[in-house]
C-alpha cells in the first residue's frame, strides 16, 4: 500500500495527526532597492557545494561578498555547513571589516536552512544587523555572490580533480588570495577588489560609482 492511500484511509478515519504549526520567530524582510555609495553597506551571502573525487563526498562553500567593491569579505568551507557556521563567518567578516561606531551592512541571503534558522536571526539581531531574504526562484536579487559563485565553478572546480579535503581547501585560498587580491575587473577601472577598496577611500567623490541594488 503506497503512501497516498494511507493517507486517504487514515483521513477517512480520523486518525490524522493535526501538522504542526510553524512559528516564525523573525519575519522575512524582503529585498529593497537599494542605492550603494560605498563599501560595507550592503553584502551578499550564498552557500556553494565542491567535490571530493577521491573521497566521494560534497564539500560547502559560504561566501560573502560586498557588492559596492567586490572583495569576499568572508569565507567558509567545510564538509558541513550549519547556521553556527554561517554565524562564525559573519563574525568574523564584521570584525575585519567594520570599525567600532560604524553603521552595520545590510545582509542579503536567500531561504536555505541556516539563513532562516533561529541562531542566525537572533545573532543579526542582537548587533542590529537587517537581514533580507530574497523570494524563491529570484537570484537575480543575489546577483553578484551568485555571480561570483559562477566565477568559482569555471576558474577552480571544472579545472580541478581534487583528492583529499586538504587539497580542495589549498586550492580554494589560493584562488580567493588571487580573486581578492590581483584578479582584473573591468567594473572596478580595472582593479582587484581589495586595491580598488583601497583606492576608493582616498576619492572625494564616489558619484560615479553608485549603484541601484
Amino acid at each position: 500500500m503506497n503512501k497516498k492511500k494511507a493517507y486517504r484511509l487514515c483521513k477517512e478515519l480520523g486518525i490524522l495527526q493535526k501538522p504542526r504549526e510553524r512559528v516564525q520567530t523573525h519575519p522575512r524582510r524582503l529585498p529593497r532597492n537599494r542605492i550603494v555609495t560605498g563599501s560595507n553597506q550592503l553584502w551578499q551571502m550564498d552557500i556553494k557545494y565542491g567535490y571530493v573525487i577521491g573521497q566521494e563526498r560534497f564539500f560547502f562553500v559560504l561566501s560573502i561578498i560586498d557588492v559596492f567593491d567586490r572583495v569576499i569579505v568572508g569565507q567558509y568551507r567545510g564538509s558541513s555547513c550549519e547556521a553556527k557556521h554561517v554565524v562564525q563567518t559573519l563574525g568574523w567578516a564584521l570584525a575585519s571589516r567594520v570599525e567600532t561606531g560604524e553603521a552595520m551592512p545590510v545582509v542579503r541571503s536567500d531561504n536555505g536552512p541556516q539563513f532562516i534558522s533561529k541562531l542566525f536571526g537572533d545573532t543579526c539581531e542582537s548587533i542590529d544587523l537587517v537581514h533580507e531574504r530574497i523570494p524563491p526562484r529570484t537570484p537575480d536579487l543575489n546577483a553578484y555572490i551568485e555571480s561570483f559563485h559562477s566565477i568559482l565553478e569555471r576558474d577552480l572546480f571544472r579545472n580541478r580533480a581534487f583528492m583529499t579535503f586538504e587539497e580542495a581547501y589549498e586550492a580554494l585560498d589560493a584562488y580567493m588570495d588571487f580573486y581578492n587580491h590581483r584578479r582584473m575587473h573591468g567594473s572596478l577601472k580595472q582593479m582587484p577588489p581589495i586595491v580598488f577598496s583601497e583606492w576608493i577611500k582616498t576619492q572625494e567623490d564616489v558619484s560615479a560609482f553608485h549603484k541601484a541594488m
